[in-house]
């Protein structure tokens, strides 16, 4: 039986069965696999973006069927009455005439400029307990003015003073 000991030459020691390998991989293989599938993947990228194009091409000359055997009436993209917003209907003569000037793009410009008026002027908000609105840059110049001086800001909790104001 041969012995399994480790022998020494020098000072190293040294095991006669075991030996260093040359390579782990083979790069060779490897760089050949890469290629390989590099190349797969560009001729299905490739195949892929044709077929695309012929399903495209091939969908594109089918005429596009109904989707019902009703037809469609001539006044269908205007809702039937009563119609919350105007749309425009066409006169005898051809001519498109507008029932009044109320869309959604107007009721929203006249809503702000109302509500603009009201934030900037002076008026009523209930002239039986004698409560008006002053334009927001004067209330908040008065605000700026009470925390100056140590005032509260919060309005009184009391009745209204003998002029009948507060």
């Amino acid at each position: 039986m041969p012995e399994k000991h480790p022998t020494h030459a020098g000072d190293v020691l040294v095991n006669v069965e075991t030996q260093h390998e040359k390579s782990d991989v083979d790069v060779r293989a490897l760089l050949w696999f890469v290629v390989i599938f590099v190349m797969f993947g560009v001729v299905t990228f490739i195949g892929l973006w044709i077929m695309f194009k012929f399903f495209v091409r091939l969908e594109r000359r089918q005429p596009t069927a109904a989707l019902t055997s009703m037809e469609r009436p001539a006044d269908m993209n205007v809702p039937a009455e009563p119609r919350l917003q105007p749309f425009p209907s066409k006169a005898p003569a051809g001519t498109v005439v507008s029932p009044n000037r109320s869309t959604p793009e107007t009721d929203m410009a006249d809503m702000r400029a109302a509500e603009d008026r009201i934030l900037n002027s002076y008026g009523w908000v209930d002239q039986n307990k004698g409560i008006v609105h002053i334009p927001i840059e004067d209330a908040k110049k008065r605000v700026l003015q009470q925390l100056q001086t140590g005032l509260s800001v919060a309005p009184p909790t009391s009745a209204a003073t003998p002029g009948g104001q507060r």
